[in-house]
């Protein structure tokens, strides 16, 4: 376990308000708001992806009907209702959070696979929050899962065995419940109506996460996430003094962003773009070039 005098960053003490890692996130967060309109090299990764995708509609609800059991025994799943138009809005999004965790001075500074663990267990919900922040609403169609009886009356291929151990692993979409939860974060900050500040301290609470194992620097970036928090609270008490729950209401919020599965937001937002291509192979390469 690494202290913070034996990271190669540096540590909270002796810095000032300029070069604290609270102004270096609000700083880069004014280069991902929505406003920029330029397109970035970063993009063509997931851009070209687009090209390829065929532009086939979603199965509307009749279809969907006439393949569920007359018992009702399906597993409710759901899709996007337009993939083509969500995906390339999540995927600008990824783009833009991809850049701000690169602009964040002292996270450039922790050993690179710090750098890994941490981009791997906070793009999904640094991506999720992204959304919330330009509003990227989504609308989803449901389908269903065959039950095994169908699965059995139709002659599926396969032993009935590797169907019940893989039932779920080639089904359509993500659980209806998991859409949900996308749906009500996102609901959640509209009714707050989080600023760019409060964003910005969330995306630094999120990314800076003490809770993964084999951390090299872990009191550092415990050190970060406490100085995100505390900075979120003195916003809220300066800025939103008559509202006393406002902090706490924030502080939901983030737990509510933690119960969302990052293999769910990949299945859902890149799923129908990238196929089967492992996601973190793509944020890698745009992340690192590799």
């Amino acid at each position: 376990m690494a202290t913070l005098e034996g990271c190669r960053c540096r540590g909270a003490s002796g810095r000032n308000n300029n070069s604290s890692i609270l102004y270096s996130i609000l700083k880069s967060d004014s280069l991902v708001t929505g406003e920029e309109q330029q397109q970035h090299p970063q993009q063509q990764t997931l851009q070209h992806l687009f090209q390829k995708t065929p532009s086939c509609a979603s199965a509307s609800l009749q279809e969907v009907r006439q393949q569920a059991c007359s018992c009702g025994s399906t597993r409710r799943r759901g899709i996007l209702r337009s993939p083509q138009v969500t995906c390339k809005a999540a995927s600008a999004v990824l783009v833009k959070t991809l850049r701000f965790v690169k602009n964040v001075p002292c996270f450039r500074e922790l050993p690179e696979d710090d750098q890994l663990m941490l981009i791997r267990s906070g793009w999904a919900p640094l991506l999720v929050l992204g959304l919330a922040q330009d509003r990227v609403d989504f609308e989803t169609t449901e389908t269903v899962e065959p039950s095994m009886l169908q699965r059995i009356l139709t002659g599926c291929p396969g032993r009935q065995s590797e169907a019940v151990v893989g039932q779920n692993r080639g089904a359509p979409g993500v659980s209806v419940v998991d859409i949900e939860a996308i749906k009500a974060f996102l609901r959640k900050c509209w009714s707050v109506d989080i600023s760019t500040k409060e964003y910005a301290y969330l995306k630094g609470a999120v990314l800076f996460n003490p809770d993964l194992e084999g951390l090299r620097c872990l009191h550092y970036i415990q050190s970060l996430r406490r100085e995100a928090h505390q900075a979120l609270n003195e916003h809220v008490r300066l800025i939103h003094r008559e509202d006393t729950t406002r902090f706490a209401k924030l502080l939901i919020a983030l737990s509510m962003l933690r119960a969302i599965s990052p293999p769910v937001v990949a299945q859902l937002f890149f799923r129908p773009v990238i196929g089967t291509v492992n996601i973190e192979e793509v944020l890698m390469e745009m992340f690192y070039g590799k």
